[in-house]
């Protein structure tokens, strides 16, 4: 497996996103069937979504919570039901691990609204040093371990709005779906002892 991959390069990869069930959960009612499945997962992605600030100081709270697996992406308007109990025990259960990337600021923003010990939580950027991965960000991350790039096009949009677009769910489902199927990978790659440099420097003597 590569360790990086330049912008150049990035930019010749194809372009993927996140082709299968979106579930968008704004009514209580809703919720049953969604923490069921997510439930009876063991590994799913993880990532949020906040409201753009643009002046100075101000902080808008989380408005989305996005978890998916390979196959389905459920994505919790947060703005409108909350954090109910059923998700929280998701967040601290060690029994389903939640992986994503720069994960510590979404587990304190969830935390502002019902405070919870978070369990089971992989973070990917520190994941991935164990393969001499030297590139961190998730679009990056996506094209070095899956090979393709992903768009990041809506982060900056309004996810407070009273119905998202087409475009902010696909992005929503698409980050946290590419954060699971990149861990996935990661458990089936080997990884490759790192040599130290007195270790390479006695090989090649040794040749």
């Amino acid at each position: 497996m590569r360790k990086s991959i330049s912008n150049d390069e990035l930019a010749e990869l194809p372009l993927s996103s996140f082709e299968g069930v979106i579930h968008v959960i704004e009514q209580p009612d809703e919720l049953d069937k969604a923490l069921k499945y997510l439930n009876n997962q063991s590994i799913i992605g993880f990532d949020t979504e906040t409201r753009p600030a643009f002046k100075k100081g101000q902080v808008f709270p989380v408005s989305l919570l996005q978890l998916a697996t390979s196959e389905q992406a459920f994505l919790f308007r947060i703005n409108k039901i909350g954090l109910p109990l059923g998700l929280v025990k998701i967040l601290a259960s060690n029994k389903i691990v939640k992986v994503g990337v720069a994960i510590r600021d979404d587990i304190k923003i969830l935390q502002r609204i019902v405070h919870f010990k978070p369990g089971g939580f992989i973070e990917l950027q520190e994941l991935v040093k164990d393969y001499g991965i030297e590139n961190f960000s998730l679009k990056k991350l996506s094209a070095i371990v899956l090979g393709f790039k992903i768009s990041k096009s809506q982060r900056l949009t309004n996810w407070d709005a009273e119905e998202l677009t087409e475009q902010q769910l696909i992005y929503g489902a698409t980050d946290a779906w590419v954060s699971c199927d990149i861990y996935k990978q990661l458990l089936i790659t080997p990884i490759e002892p790192v040599l130290l440099e007195s270790e390479i420097s006695e090989s090649s003597q040794e040749d």
